[in-house]
C-alpha cells in the first residue's frame, strides 16, 4: 500500500494520514462536535469506542485523512476509505460458454465513509480538499470505481459529493431496522433452521450471489471474521441440506442470511426524545417483561448506548421463500436477544422481492439511502458502463461498509 504525503493548503489546513498514536483523542472530540444534533430533533450518535479506523480495518485496503488548522494542529476535518474488488454484473464475454455458472464481472471499487468537518471550519472547502486527497490515494492503489452513501436529504453532503466531485447517484437501497423486544420471536414448527460451516457459507453465496453488484470477491474474509456470527438457512422439515452444498440437490425451498456483530465495532445512541417518548418506550418494556406470554412489541432502550447485528447475504428459492426467509429472520432476532443487542438492520435493494417478508419497523428505517458513485480511471470504448447501468432488483451489502 503506498504512503500518503502530506498535502498543505495554501491557508493553512494540512491534509495529511492519520496517525494512532498522537490524533485519537482529537478525533474523538471531533466527532462528537459534528453529532451535536439539531435543537429539539431527535439524534442519531455513534461511539467508535476508541478505535477511529473500526469502520474500516477489515477490508484489505484502508485509509483515514485527518485535515489540521493553525499552529497548534488541531484537527479540524477527517475521512475514511478502503477498497476492495467487487463484482459489477456478469462477464458478457463468457455468455454461451459451457460454464456451471454466471462469471462475475469484477472492479477494484473504494468506498468512502465518515467525512466529518468542525462546525467551525465549514465553508471552507476543507470537506472538498479531504475528498480529493482521498480519491488520489483510491487511484495510487488501484481503485476503478469510488462510491459513497448518505441520507437523501443530507443536501450539503449531495452537493459536495455530486456538483463538486462529480458522483452521480446510483443506487437508493432500504435500510430496514427491527427492534429487539423482551420476548422471543416464535419460529413454526415446519421449518428447520440449521447452520452452514465455512465452506458450504462460501460455496453458497458464490453460486447464487456472485454476479451479485457489490459481492465482494474476498467473501470468505468476512465470513471468516470474528465480527462474523455464522450462516444459517431455513428449509421445510423433513428435507436436508446436503453436506457438500450441491445446487442439484438443495430443498425445493430455502431462505439463507449471515449475521454480522456490529455491536463489537461502535455503540449507537438516540438522543433528544421527549420524556413523554422516553416514558411510553419505558413502559412498553416494562409490560414486555412482565407479561411476555401476550408478545408486546416494545421499544429497546437506544437512549443509552447499544449494539445491534446486521444481516447481510439475505437470499431466498423456491415457493416456500418468503415464509423461510420471515423465520430466519425471527431467528436473528432471537439470537440479537441472546447477544444484548437492541436493534437488527439489513439493507436491501429498493426492489429487492424479499423486502416485504423482512420484518421490520418504518419508524426506525430509512425507505432511500442514497448511493453516489464516480469512475476514477478511463476505461476502453464499451467498457466502464456501469455507472449508466440500469438498477438490478437485488445488490449486496458489505457488512462492513454499515
Amino acid at each position: 500500500m503506498k504512503k500518503m504525503a502530506l498535502v498543505r493548503e495554501s491557508y493553512g489546513v494540512n491534509v495529511r494520514e492519520f496517525d494512532g498514536l498522537r490524533d485519537v483523542e482529537q478525533v474523538e472530540r471531533l466527532e462528537r462536535r459534528c453529532e451535536v444534533g439539531p435543537s429539539g430533533k431527535v439524534s442519531l450518535f455513534t461511539d467508535l469506542m476508541g478505535d477511529p479506523i473500526c469502520r474500516v480495518r477489515h477490508c484489505p485496503a484502508y485509509a483515514m485523512l485527518v485535515a489540521e488548522s493553525g499552529p497548534e494542529r488541531e484537527i479540524v476535518g477527517l475521512i475514511r476509505g478502503c477498497i476492495k474488488t467487487v463484482a459489477c454484473g456478469n462477464n458478457k464475454s463468457l455468455e454461451g460458454n459451457n460454464i456451471a455458472s454466471p462469471v462475475p464481472a469484477c472492479t477494484r471499487m473504494a468506498y468512502i465513509l465518515g467525512l466529518r468537518v468542525s462546525p467551525s471550519h465549514r465553508r471552507m472547502g476543507i470537506g472538498l480538499k479531504l475528498v480529493v486527497r482521498l480519491e488520489r490515494w483510491f487511484k495510487e492503489n488501484g481503485a476503478e470505481y469510488a462510491y459513497m452513501a448518505t441520507e437523501k436529504d443530507n443536501e450539503p453532503c449531495i452537493k459536495l459529493f455530486c456538483e463538486k466531485c462529480n458522483y452521480i447517484k446510483f443506487r437508493t437501497p432500504s435500510i430496514l431496522v427491527q427492534p429487539v423486544h423482551g420476548h422471543s420471536k416464535r419460529i413454526r414448527s415446519g421449518v428447520k433452521i440449521q447452520k452452514l460451516d465455512l465452506a458450504q457459507s462460501e460455496a453458497l453465496y458464490r453460486a447464487y450471489l456472485g454476479t451479485r453488484e457489490f459481492f465482494p470477491q474476498d467473501i470468505d474474509s468476512i465470513l471468516k471474521n470474528r465480527l462474523s456470527l455464522g450462516t444459517w438457512v431455513a428449509f421445510p422439515q423433513g428435507e436436508e441440506w446436503p453436506t457438500d452444498g450441491r445446487r442439484s440437490v438443495l430443498p425445493a425451498s430455502w431462505a439463507a442470511l449471515s449475521v454480522w456483530n456490529s455491536s463489537d465495532v461502535f455503540k449507537l445512541e438516540v438522543k433528544g426524545i421527549s420524556i413523554i417518548k422516553y416514558m411510553y418506550a419505558a413502559t412498553t418494556r416494562f409490560l414486555d417483561r412482565a407479561l411476555p406470554w401476550l408478545k408486546i412489541p416494545s421499544i429497546p432502550d437506544v437512549f443509552h448506548p447499544f449494539g445491534l447485528h446486521f444481516l447481510y447475504g439475505l437470499h431466498a428459492e423456491g415457493p416456500k421463500a418468503h415464509k423461510l426467509m420471515k423465520n430466519l429472520c425471527q431467528f436473528a432476532h432471537n439470537l440479537a436477544r441472546e447477544k444484548g443487542c437492541r436493534l437488527v438492520a439489513t439493507e436491501v435493494g429498493s426492489c429487492d422481492p424479499l423486502r416485504s417478508s423482512i420484518p421490520h419497523w418504518a419508524c426506525f428505517s430509512c425507505p432511500e439511502d442514497l448511493w453516489c458513485i464516480k469512475k476514477l480511471k478511463d476505461h476502453n470504448a464499451g467498457d466502464g458502463e456501469w455507472t449508466k447501468s440500469a438498477p438490478g432488483l437485488t445488490l449486496f451489502v458489505d457488512p462492513r461498509d454499515f
